[in-house]
């Protein structure tokens, strides 16, 4: 049997999320809906190996459920609990992985209202998933900012932690070099060049197009260096793109880009072959009681070809046999495609060995759901903990980014320059 998730969730303590120099990662769900077993082996699965191995953020992205849904807003709260119940439920746990709700850190707002200021129109109209998804929600009225703008928001989501990776499957990545070209402009825009990292003839190359007095090309000659990034900011911010990256020249982060990174989610069919998906009907829930599972499974589609009892099956192109792959042991899974074979097996013999090994998978899954929605006060709680840490993280960027667009302190009298407010920039810190 496949094992089930771990029970750590049930003794959370807040403030007890391990410190450390792990990398970082940043994932979210939108709460639409209850999540279905799609969903734990999309997403879930892979989120609880990182749990162990990265310093995780997992949020519920409630503002993002507003660019599809905000004409109606009436289950976003109720939905924002349910979904966080359903991530306890199968192990995710608070006191290993920062879980908390979108909105209760405003900061993402500020940041991706600065972030518009400098990304192009072009680039989110060019995002793979806007025409098709406004081509597939005919239903819904679209033509909003916030639906154009959510690839931005996603943005400012990864960038405001300082996220080292955002898990994707390969239909996502654009989304992630989205963002990681929106970064690269913002810190073209405001942060300085990071001579330190600069090559000998950078500073050379740069007056040469500039058209500036040269300083022999001297890479550590700090008044060469402001005349230079003066002179660049007289520029356009494609200008001076184009100008770095001829020089080979780096700045400073003052947003860090992130790294997609990929991961394996086995195809799980819904109950009719189709993808699993709530739209379509199809899908078993997390939530489901047992008699509904095994009332789901008994209707599943099956081989197709396969009409009658004694015809020979084809488990590669059936859905029940996706799921014992999944859910039954490997000897059983063995069994089942050599009699699926040769019809030593019928398709409702073998649903109702399916329907066992579902059940004996989810019933721990459900035992602690009871146990969350009996106490739901606890996972209000566990979720505004996760805020608050979150807000903290966020916070430290958002000074920073500040400081880089406006020198606040700087004009306060309280930098030395320009560099101070980006010298600890993507440290973490």
């Amino acid at each position: 049997m496949p094992s089930t998730p771990n029970e750590s969730s049930e003794g959370f303590r807040p403030g007890t999320i391990a410190k450390g120099k792990r990398k970082r990662v940043l994932s979210g769900m939108r709460p639409t809906g209850p999540l279905h077993i799609g969903h734990y082996f999309g997403a879930l699965q892979n989120w609880l190996k990182m749990q162990e191995e990265y310093d995780c953020f997992f949020f519920v992205a409630d503002w993002h459920a507003l660019t599809t849904h905000y004409a109606d807003t009436s289950l976003v709260a109720e939905n924002t609990r349910e979904v966080a119940i359903d991530w306890l439920s199968v192990g995710l746990d608070p006191a290993k992985a920062t879980i908390f709700i979108q909105s209760q850190v405003p900061d993402h707002a500020e940041l991706h209202l600065l972030l518009s200021m400098v990304t192009p129109l072009s680039w989110l109209e060019r995002v793979p998933t806007y025409k098709e998804q406004i081509e597939q929600l005919r239903d819904k009225d679209l033509g909003t900012y916030g639906f154009l703008g959510y690839p931005l928001l996603q943005s400012a989501d990864i960038v405001i932690y300082d996220a080292d990776f955002v898990p994707v499957g390969e239909d996502q990545v654009p989304h992630v070099e989205l963002t990681r070209e929106i970064v690269r402009r913002f810190n073209a825009a405001y942060g300085p060049v990071n001579w330190k990292k600069a090559r000998a003839r950078a500073l050379a190359v740069l007056e040469k197009q500039l058209g500036i007095e040269s300083a022999g090309g001297d890479v550590k000659s700090e008044t060469a260096h402001q005349r230079v990034e003066a002179a660049m900011h007289a520029l356009t911010l494609d200008h001076r793109l184009s100008l770095l990256a001829n020089a080979k020249v780096p700045m400073v982060e003052v947003l860090r880009e992130p790294q997609a990174m990929l991961t394996e989610t086995p195809r799980l069919p819904g109950t009719d072959g189709r993808r699993m998906a709530k739209s379509y009907g199809n899908a078993i829930w997390l939530s489901e009681n047992t008699d509904s599972i095994r009332a789901k499974v008994r209707n599943m589609m099956t081989d197709p070809q396969r009409v009658r009892r004694t015809d020979p099956g084809r488990p590669e192109v059936c859905p029940v046999f996706a799921y014992h792959k999944l859910f039954s042991d490997a000897a059983t899974a063995a069994e089942i495609d050599r009699d699926c074979r040769t019809a030593a097996i019928g398709c409702v013999d073998c649903k109702a060995k399916m329907a066992d090994a579902l059940v004996r998978w989810i019933e721990p899954i459900q035992q602690r759901r009871c146990d969350f929605e009996a106490h739901p006060q606890r996972v209000w709680d566990i979720l505004d903990d996760g805020s608050v840490r979150a807000r903290k993280a966020a916070r430290r960027t958002m000074k920073r980014v500040r400081e880089a667009i406006f020198s606040w302190e700087r004009a306060r009298g309280g930098a030395a320059g320009p560099t101070r407010a980006t010298k600890k920039a993507t440290t973490g810190n």
